[in-house]
């Protein structure tokens, strides 16, 4: 019994303790949110975060309704600087912040904080504001006074609805939302995730792009056959669709759908006997109709929903059909289903200027509807500089000294993918240069890298995929950061990153700092590498890839887009510039590739040594740290293969007015340098990348195709950059040869191909292609000099006029595949039909015709050289459709006819001599 007794007092003792310890761990400090009666979802939101972070900290929480009294205790007062309550406690003498500005103060409040925002996104930002000193300093502050608004008024994220690769019988951008598509779309527990990085870090917007989302969404009545999905999937699509603009709006995140012009669902088009997209179509009635009413169904659906609206790519360039697409389609859609709704609001429209001439089409849109914005890309399709001007600037400028906001798109990346990149220096610098190069005052960000494959990274870790939210953190922090406030002292700056790195990967100050040095010493070279050395600054170059030597001296001969020289980079030199300069002994400019080549050099190395440097330091996550580290080693091998390679082409494009064999002679150890250098970025990818570029399409061009999602990898490009080492050495050696006549190519003898015609033109006839002959129905134009592999052709006489005022179409038969050659005048005038740009068209190579095949192939009196293009067509009826403007149709042969790719150099400009022979 004694022996019971004590085991019974034990217990109760142990019990007791037990308790006893409970209470010592439950929060000392208690403390009241208020918040007013029928407050805003986005208060509910802010008022969550609030108690985890107060919880966190070790208070005890509770909420309660105003009644018209305060508690005695602790507490914080949360509403809208206009509420009543809000405004005795803090006075009428206080200054108001803004739009989703707030004040948060504690002064002349007795144990009482009050949190007031001059809106509903306002109060939830100091709500959010309020939880992160919390959690900085685990206590709430005391003797605060702070004012805080956002400097821009958009702040937005995107997430593509697309897929690297086109689906079978589709065109560009045309994905229709379904579970098999698009699994990650349906994942509601991903899109809270997503949704609440976008609200931490104060983003107010998120946009899902997609060419033709209609079909998806909404039913037409006059049209129930458009719809692309089955009933089970639309209802799907309904549910996460409602679910996804509720979410966002608790957030304070407005959500805006995206689309093309002029693209159709693929029901509706065999419907109607029409392509989904047709560049060079004109606006049809029955697709104005569909698409008018497809925009009503949506608004009236989905209200709160934002529209972007893309006028170019699928629908031609510049011209009046943008104006009155716009004016005639799109805002009367909007009208018409407010209207429906009983709604007087605008809801906002944002039209992209991607091309289109944007400020021409706002003059005719802002008298029909007011609340409008326009949006273009920052540095086109890649981050290139912080410094940007010349006819780019101009255009943001224009757009917005309209009166309305200008949204600065900082698309694609297209020379970032897949390393990870999060210079916070840089990033900073290209916000403060949107609001005074751009007077630009909105943000809207794609993902740093894999756009196309979203929600995963390119990282192979050969288990689970990579989250982009999850990896690319630093990324979308640091451009939302400054867009909230792009003043931020630097030094303050260094301090700030350097914790929140220290954080993340569980080491002191110094190593945080170490890792930051990392990020924005190799944050500077792909920029600089692309603005000084690349061919474009669209997605049809993978920077990280490489370039063909080939391409680093006749970059012209590769569709060079000019914007990436005159606008998108500091004022400088082109490699072709400075080689002429230093040949003639002239001063230089600006940058030079010789600067950018010390600099990426240096660059590299530094970023090595400061990764280094943080590495014993890091005790958390340290998985990630190896995979950004490594990428910091990319950097570093990337840089140096590309400087070694300029090097060479350097001596390679002195040899183009010397003539002399010692010049590529002393290119050939640099390049075998560069190849070195190639030679470990390999080692360091092969393993940790499943590829370098999200978009595996044909559109995909330099360094080479990407057709069928091949020469994704660096490895799978490494024989091509070894077999141009061992072309350049074999032809440096045939130079030194007596024989070097041999060398020269027999001339290919172009022949026609045997095609019947259905129709040329409007008053068309054909011609054979030679010196002295007339190129056109209606101008006295004739050839002064022609290549010889063209001479003797069936081209086709048009009509100029008719040209520039409708196009060109042309319809024959064929027994076999052909290639049809269009010769296209080397000038930027308007009469002239520009050269097929992936950078605005995106099916700009569905016949192959990106490429020049042979440039300055032409002399015509009075007119600019003619480049040759092929399109490759199929077996059967087909039909060549060209936009409005002038070309040349010089004839139809065999798709298998062998056509040399050279510079015939017929053209009065300059040295053109063309060296890419040295490395075939």
């Amino acid at each position: 019994m004694k022996m019971s007794n004590r085991y019974l007092l034990l217990l109760f003792a142990l019990i007791f303790s037990f308790h006893s310890s409970l209470h010592a761990q439950k929060p000392s400090k208690k403390i009241t949110i208020i918040t007013l009666p029928k407050h805003h979802a986005r208060i509910s939101y802010g008022v969550q975060k609030l108690t985890i972070a107060l919880q966190h900290a070790g208070y005890l929480v509770a909420e309660q309704s105003y009644k018209g009294t305060l508690p005695s205790g602790n507490a914080i007062i949360i509403g809208l600087l206009t509420d009543a309550p809000i405004e005795k406690l803090i006075g009428s003498a206080v200054n108001r912040p803004g739009k989703e500005g707030f004040i948060i103060s504690d002064q002349g409040l007795k144990n009482k904080l009050l949190i007031g925002g001059a809106d509903n996104s306002g109060a939830l930002y100091g709500c959010l504001e309020l939880a992160d000193q919390i959690a900085l300093n685990r206590k709430l502050p005391v003797n605060i006074n702070m004012h805080d608004q956002p400097e821009m008024v958009l702040r937005g994220a995107c997430v593509g609805v697309q897929k690297p690769a086109l689906l079978p019988g589709r065109g560009t951008y045309e994905y229709p939302y379904t579970p098999q598509n698009f699994p990650w779309f349906y994942d509601k527990a991903l899109w809270i995730r997503y949704l609440d990085s976008l609200a931490q870090n104060r983003m107010n917007s998120l946009y899902l792009w997609n060419g033709h989302p209609f079909a998806s969404l909404v039913r037409v009545k006059e049209y129930p056959y458009a719809v692309e999905v089955d009933d089970a999937t639309f209802k799907k699509n309904e549910e996460i669709y409602s679910f996804l603009a509720d979410e966002a709006d608790k957030r304070g995140i407005w959500l805006i759908q995206g689309f093309y012009n002029i693209i159709v669902s693929k029901p509706f088009a065999e419907k109607n006997n029409l392509k989904t997209q047709d560049r060079n179509r004109h606006i049809v009635p029955v697709i104005a109709d569909y698409t008018r009413k497809s925009i009503v169904a949506f608004v009236q659906k989905y209200p709160h929903v934002g529209l972007l609206v893309t006028l170019g790519e699928a629908m031609e360039g510049v011209g009046q059909d943008d104006i009155d697409w716009f004016t005639q389609t799109i805002i009367p859609g909007v009208k018409d289903g407010l209207k429906a709704l009983g709604r007087t609001d605008e809801p906002p429209i944002v039209l992209r200027a991607h091309d289109s001439d944007a400020p021409a089409v706002m003059k005719y849109a802002k008298p029909l509807y007011h609340n409008l914005y326009t949006m273009a890309k920052y540095n086109g399709e890649a981050l290139t500089t912080y410094e940007p001007h010349g006819p780019w600037a101009d255009l943001h400028r224009t757009l917005s000294n309209i009166g309305t906001v200008q949204i600065e798109n900082v698309h694609i990346l297209a020379n970032l993918e897949p390393f990870r990149y999060g210079s916070a220096d840089f990033i900073q610098k290209c916000v403060q240069a949107m609001h005074t190069v751009y007077g630009a005052n909105a943000l809207h960000l794609y993902p740093q890298a894999s756009y196309w494959d979203w929600p995963y990274t390119a990282d192979n870790t050969g288990g689970k995929r990579l989250l982009q939210l999850d990896r690319d953190w630093i990324w979308y922090k640091a451009w939302s950061r400054y867009a909230w406030d792009s003043k931020r002292d630097r030094a303050g700056e260094i301090r700030y990153w350097a914790r929140q790195l220290g954080n993340k990967y569980g080491c002191d100050q110094a190593g945080g700092e170490a890792i930051l040095k990392a990020y924005e010493q190799s944050g500077n070279i792909s920029p600089e590498l692309l603005r000084r050395f690349g061919i474009t600054d669209g997605n049809r170059q993978t920077m990280t890839l490489g370039m063909l030597m080939s391409q680093l001296v006749n970059p012209e001969k590769f569709g060079l887009f000019s914007l990436l020289y005159n606008s998108e980079g500091p004022v400088g030199e082109m490699m072709s510039e400075y080689a002429e300069k230093e040949w003639r002994h002239q001063p230089h400019t600006g940058e030079t590739p010789v600067k950018v080549i010390d600099s990426v050099i240096q660059q590299g190395q530094k970023a090595v040594e400061a990764i280094d440097k943080a590495f014993p330091r890091v005790s958390k996550d340290k998985a990630e740290f190896t995979r950004l580290k490594n990428d910091i080693y990319c950097y570093n091998a990337m840089a140096k293969s590309y400087a070694y390679k300029a090097k060479a082409a350097l001596w390679v494009l002195r040899y183009k007015y010397s003539d002399s064999v010692a010049d590529l002679e002393k290119a050939l150890p640099e390049l075998q340098t560069s190849l070195d250098y190639y030679k470990q970025l390999v080692k360091l990818t092969e393993n940790t990348y499943l590829y370098a570029n999200s978009m595996q399409t044909k559109q995909r061009k330099i360094p080479v195709g990407g057709n069928d999602a091949k020469m994704k990898t660096w490895v799978e490009l490494l024989p091509v950059y070894q077999k141009e080492l061992d072309n350049f050495k074999r032809n440096i050696d045939s130079l030194k040869s007596p024989q070097i006549q041999q060398k020269q190519k027999e001339v290919t003898v172009l022949k026609d191909a045997p095609v019947q015609f259905e129709n040329s033109g409007s008053g068309s006839s054909s011609y054979q292609v030679n010196v002295g002959e007339a190129i056109y129905t209606d101008t006295s134009a004739l050839i002064k000099n022609i290549a010889k592999e063209l001479a003797g052709l069936k081209g086709i006489k048009l009509s100029r006029a008719d040209q520039q005022k409708n196009g060109t179409t042309i319809s024959f038969k064929s027994d076999k595949p052909v290639k049809v050659l269009v010769g296209f005048f080397n000038s930027k005038m308007p009469q002239y039909l520009s050269e097929p740009q992936l950078e605005t068209d995106a099916s700009a190579n569905d016949y192959g015709q990106a490429d020049i095949k042979i440039a300055n192939a032409i002399q015509v009196d009075g007119l600019p050289p003619v480049n040759i293009h092929t399109y490759t067509f199929k077996a059967g009826a087909n039909t060549l459709t060209l936009g409005r403007g002038a070309a040349l149709v010089l004839g139809i042969i065999d798709a298998d006819a062998n056509i040399p790719v050279y510079d015939a150099g017929l053209s009065n400009e300059g040295n053109i001599k063309d060296l890419r022979w040295l490395f075939n």
